[in-house]
């Protein structure tokens, strides 16, 4: 049956990928994206939404009347707006909670007034700084390493579930998503609205604009490619530190199973990433880097950790992929090799962005 999405943060990475790869499938859609064009690099993706035919609204979240349900109509809102920086909550809370919680908020009232589906992109960030600081971990010759045995509930050596604690602070960005995750299910109590969240981890892959506190990997391989210097920062400036990756393409195919089979899924709450199969430190990152691009560049350890950060974080994403049999597809080497082919073949177009 054919259908009318709305995307919030449509020109974003996540947004204009949902966007461009179910209007790809599902020519017969209707899809809208709406964005703010904030994020420096968004621009550069409306002449591809335009020649997809996606239409384009040029609108923000945080104004109600950029939701007008008498013009908007969807059947389903992908929320995917988002001021996505940890550190930026520390440095522009105001806009963090505006964006990310008053946002959510006037989404949730647009699902009210036309009875559409919600599926929400929400953050591994939710989970607690304290009790990730103190998962028990080896350090390795190249990374850190969960061990087996974990004192918390919710860690294992798989990484971290949906049922890990969530009693203790978290960064304001993480509780901004995880405060609109309570007001989504309060929603769909409420009004009968069918709900489904999904709590990623690191998503990556071509077209992201990566920067320091956000798309590291995409950062990364920019880095190399235009023979410019990074830092390993925290943990002793040795690089060790840790995340599981999801390529784009392998979320765009959960969305696309979990719309179409959303009866199955509404009201639950999913831990959606890479996981333990898909992990990089940044010191097995630049290796792989210098692999493609054949480049070698100066990395400045920095000892002293950032506000905020944590040493590893691994998505346990079992409970979709059991729920569904969903697993991703794309490995480390195939996900930088599909950033580093968008890089070459953008570089004129690219390069001031990536590496502002």
């Amino acid at each position: 049956m054919a259908k009318k999405i709305l995307i919030t943060g449509g020109a974003g990475f996540v947004g204009s990928a949902l966007a461009l790869g179910l209007g790809q499938k599902y020519p017969d859609w209707q899809i809208t994206a709406l964005d703010n064009l904030k994020r420096r690099g968004s621009e550069l993706n409306l002449p591809r939404l335009k020649q997809a035919n996606i239409n384009f609204i040029h609108g923000d979240v945080r104004n109600l009347e950029d939701l007008d349900a008498s013009l908007l109509q969807p059947d389903l809102i992908l929320e995917c707006s988002a001021e996505p920086s940890v550190l930026a909550g520390y440095n522009s809370p105001k806009y963090v909670l505006e964006t990310n919680l008053i946002g959510t908020i006037n989404c949730l009232e647009l699902a009210r007034q036309t009875k559409s589906d919600f599926i929400f992109l929400s953050t591994s960030r939710v989970y607690p700084i304290f009790y990730l600081n103190n998962l028990n971990f080896t350090e390795e010759k190249t990374h850190f390493q969960l061990k087996e045995k974990q004192t918390i509930i919710g860690a294992s050596k798989y990484g971290i579930a949906e049922n890990f604690p969530l009693d203790k602070a978290r960064s304001l960005y993480g509780t901004t998503k995880l405060s609109s995750e309570l007001l989504i299910a309060e929603y769909a109590d409420s009004y009968g609205i069918r709900t489904l969240i999904n709590r990623c981890g690191v998503l990556t892959g071509p077209w992201q604009m990566g920067k320091v506190d956000q798309g590291v990997f995409a950062l990364w391989m920019a880095y190399h490619y235009f023979k410019k210097p990074l830092k390993y920062i925290g943990y002793g400036g040795k690089g060790k530190q840790v995340r599981d990756f999801l390529h784009i393409e392998d979320l765009l195919n959960l969305i696309d199973l979990q719309i179409n089979k959303l009866d199955q899924f509404q009201g639950e709450t999913f831990n959606v990433g890479g996981g333990i199969d898909n992990t990089l430190s940044l010191l097995e990152t630049t290796k792989i880097c210098e692999e493609i691009t054949g480049n070698s560049i100066n990395i400045e350890p920095v000892k002293e950790n950032r506000q905020g950060d944590v040493p590893i974080f691994i998505t346990d994403s079992r409970k979709i992929r059991e729920k569904r049999s969903w697993q991703p597809q794309k490995d480390a080497k195939n996900t930088l090799t599909d950033i580093y082919q968008w890089i070459k073949e953008n570089e004129s177009m690219v390069k001031s962005i990536l590496i502002s």
